[in-house]
């Protein structure tokens, strides 16, 4: 099969685009033809302004996919992030030219101004299933209100005229949790698939999570991170080991001022370091305060048999189920007791059940099956 993979890439790299590589490597290790259309948003300020302002429709982008599907000759197309250069605009134009689509939607944007349901230090859901406005008001993208407005307007331009509906034969899904949102947003219930994120298989890790005294975080160091909340729980629990900090981002300098004895803040790590770290960690440790969507952080904690704990909102309990403990959102104090009682044996039982999740859920031979149907599904829809 040839396919056509198209996706806007982050200004700093994220799970997104790690997943984008991921599943191209995927698909031609499996036989599979591909070829990728990428797009990335301006640096300066002036370019990135009016590119955002055609992010509701991009025409222009849009026909370049298009002849790029046509010269490649694909027998679908995959798209990814279409966030701000690309456009939604660009499923209108495939269906017209005949090519059978699928769009993985890895995050909230179809219902969110910031695509993270996340507000003022909490989680807020006061436009999902009704009008976007509100995030306006409250400059939910990158706290101005003209910029909000854009986003606004796209997301409504195309609930609208049916974008969602119309034009896409196959939605993707992170999560049963992401699945329910979509539906939600305007997106036809029959035409979403769930498919979760998938990672190369390490082997099982050498020794168990009980043998080490590591903590580990692994993420930006940003306020939806909660990190904040992690610092301030292990003051409060004091646990036998030692926490390392794996990341950057805006809150890195408060991080290090706050970071107290047993802490270590490493900064941004190749992610070969990352994951050598992951394999060694007693747990994993991720605190978001936002809803995610499937960070790939703790597939890769599963895949190494490191047991995670999470707060319990959004898809996070269920993407960690027995593999790990969660705490409820917003406690402190919740997790910092899950962080004091994390006996030898039972680190090494969800560890092992982690580790089980992974091979059952986020196996590249899943991934590949799931990618494959949704592929053929659309291949039929559009012929039908």
């Amino acid at each position: 099969m040839r396919v056509l993979q198209v996706h806007t890439r982050y200004r700093q790299p994220g799970g997104e685009d790690t997943v984008v590589e991921s599943e191209r490597r995927l698909l031609e290790d499996a036989g599979h033809v591909v070829d990728t259309v990428e797009f990335h948003n301006p640096d300066a300020a002036l370019d990135a302004s009016r590119t955002l302002l055609k992010a509701p429709w991009n025409s222009a982008a849009a026909d370049r996919v298009v002849a790029a599907a046509r010269k490649f000759g694909a027998d679908v197309v995959h798209v990814h992030n279409t966030w701000f250069a690309l456009s939604p605009a660009v499923f209108a134009a495939l269906k017209e030219a005949g090519f059978p689509t699928v769009a993985t939607i890895h995050n909230y944007r179809l219902a969110c101004v910031n695509a993270m349901f996340y507000r003022d230090g909490g989680i807020c859901t006061d436009c999902l299933g009704r009008s976007p406005w509100p995030g306006v008001r409250h400059a939910c993208y990158r706290g101005s209100r003209a910029q909000s407005a854009v986003v606004a307007t796209t997301i409504m331009v195309h609930r609208r005229r049916g974008t969602w509906a119309r034009d896409v034969d196959v939605v993707i899904a992170l999560t049963e949790f992401a699945r329910d949102i979509l539906a939600r947003t305007g997106v036809p219930a029959d035409t979403i698939v769930v498919k979760p994120n998938t990672l190369r298989d390490p082997g099982p890790r050498d020794g168990h999570p009980s043998a080490s005294d590591l903590f580990l975080f692994v993420g930006r160091l940003a306020e939806e991170k909660g990190i904040e909340d992690l610092l301030a729980a292990w003051s409060m629990a004091q646990p036998p080991g030692r926490l390392v900090v794996v990341g950057d981002g805006p809150l890195r300098e408060r991080v290090e001022r706050a970071a107290g004895t047993g802490v270590e803040v490493l900064g941004r790590l190749s992610h070969e370091k990352t994951v050598e770290l992951m394999a060694t960690a007693r747990v994993l440790i991720h605190p978001s305060r936002w809803f995610e969507g499937l960070p790939m952080v703790l597939v890769e904690a599963a895949a190494n048999g490191t047991p995670a704990i999470v707060p319990g909102h959004g898809a996070l309990p269920a993407v960690v189920d027995d593999g790990g403990w969660v705490y409820e959102s917003g406690d402190t104090g919740a997790l910092a007791s899950v962080l004091s009682g994390l006996s030898d044996d039972a680190v090494d039982e969800a560890g092992r059940r982690a580790r089980a999740n992974f091979e059952e859920r986020h196996s590249h031979e899943s991934g590949l099956a799931a990618l494959e149907m949704a592929y053929q599904t659309a291949q039929r829809g559009r012929r039908a």
